[in-house]
């Protein structure tokens, strides 16, 4: 028997359970706030959407969710990457690989996926409502009434997909759910230091953090960094700021980041490098020999805070200056003062709470008939294209959930 469904939130993840909804065949209606469904995969990725990761095994796939990898396990099973993929494939679009994992559409541009979706929609009858002002969400006679636009519309299953906005919570504790504490996440560091003031742009391959906040938590985090006029940016720095992201709410985004510019090599192993270049460089300027993968630039600026002469010989430099060297490029200090906004993937983390919710089909544990898909969950990703695999998983079981659950 088809059953009516209405879907709330026109983003990625309500767009997929709408299409896998339909395909179902159950009567699907689409609800958009706004003028224009699927704003965010349009800026994503900088226009170019970034809408998967190239990484198949669900058990290394989940690695990459502070919050929600282990309920994620059993769906990334049954639709991940490679499915998505297909998925996309099949409905014209080609997906290519970059060399970090993230993956995007061969034509880098983000209408690709918006007109995939769309098309996909309409071939399966989805109806689209936009410009829909949705004013309230009840259960009446184990049916639900969606009140929108001074009307109403009856069904018998609902999915709410309404990202982080506070609609889709405000709906789900009016129906028994609850709302975890909320923060935002993947978001950049102000830092105020003399050290970095005069690089902005810098970027180093490989650099290794370590922040410390003010109540004594600890995260660490690897990979690229890149200085900016307010600080410090970069998937590094993204990533930690998702791992962190509760803890550092908590102290008004304050703590203490320590720095490695050269990856993992300690202090100590830093120290016999720099000493192994002076016995085999001796006759060279000590500013015109920039080691360990940093920018001539910044490696002058390094000698400088160090109060080393760029144009004395290696084979002058003292063993302590050389340690004093090493320990500034191993084990810089920074005060982090502030966030910025990593406008284009802004995502936030806090949500409806994950053990409210059954993860095979998406559907509440409170409310019969109540789904949900995406970030209105408690659940998301580091950068590089898990929050929309997150989407597209939830949105597909979410939308099969709806559709076999009527005998």
């Amino acid at each position: 028997m088809s059953c009516r469904v209405a879907v709330i939130g026109g983003g990625a993840a309500g767009f997929f359970g709408a299409i896998a909804a339909a395909e179902e065949g159950s009567e699907v209606h689409l609800f958009e706030g706004g003028a224009k469904p699927l704003s965010k995969v349009a800026i994503s990725g900088g226009g170019r959407c970034n809408l998967t990761h190239h990484c198949f095994l669900p058990q290394e796939l989940i690695k990459n969710y502070p919050r929600g990898s282990r309920e994620l396990l059993g769906p990334f099973t049954r639709f991940g990457p490679q499915e998505t993929v297909d998925w996309f494939t099949a409905h014209g679009v080609q997906v290519k690989a970059e060399s970090d994992g993230r993956m995007f559409p061969v034509s880098d541009r983000s209408e690709s996926v918006i007109n995939a979706l769309m098309s996909a929609a309409k071939e399966a009858g989805v109806i689209l409502y936009l410009r829909s002002k949705i004013q309230d969400v009840r259960l009446q006679n184990e049916r639900y009434v969606l009140g929108y636009n001074d009307t109403s519309l009856e069904v018998d299953r609902i999915l709410l997909a309404t990202g982080s906005g506070s609609l889709g919570w405000r709906i789900a504790e009016s129906l028994g759910h609850t709302i975890t504490e909320r923060a935002p996440s993947l978001f950049t560091f102000e830092v105020d230091d003399p050290r970095i003031k005069d690089f902005p742009g810098t970027s180093f391959q490989n650099v290794a953090l370590e922040l410390r906040t003010p109540d004594g938590a600890m995260f660490r985090q690897a990979g690229p960094l890149l200085i900016t006029h307010w600080g410090f940016s970069g998937p590094a720095v993204l990533k930690l700021s998702a791992w962190a992201a509760r803890e550092l709410a908590r102290s008004e985004y304050r703590g203490e980041l320590l720095v490695n510019f050269c990856g993992s090599l300690s202090s100590g192993d830093c120290c016999e490098q720099l000493k192994k270049a002076r016995r085999e460089d001796g006759r060279s300027f000590i500013g015109n020999a920039p080691m360990f993968g940093v920018s001539r630039r910044f490696w002058g600026g390094i000698l400088h805070s160090n109060a080393i002469a760029p144009e004395q010989l290696f084979s002058d430099v003292s063993n302590q200056t050389l340690e004093r060297l090493a320990e500034a490029l191993t084990k810089a200090k920074f005060t982090i003062r502030g966030k910025g906004e990593f406008k284009d993937e802004f995502v936030t983390c806090g949500g409806v709470k994950l053990s409210e919710v059954d993860f095979r089909t998406m559907e509440s544990k409170r409310s019969p008939g109540l789904y949900f898909a995406g970030e209105i969950l408690d659940l998301d990703g580091v950068t590089g294209g898990f929050n929309f695999q997150a989407a597209w998983t939830t949105g597909w079981h979410a939308g099969r959930g709806m559709a076999s659950s009527i005998e």
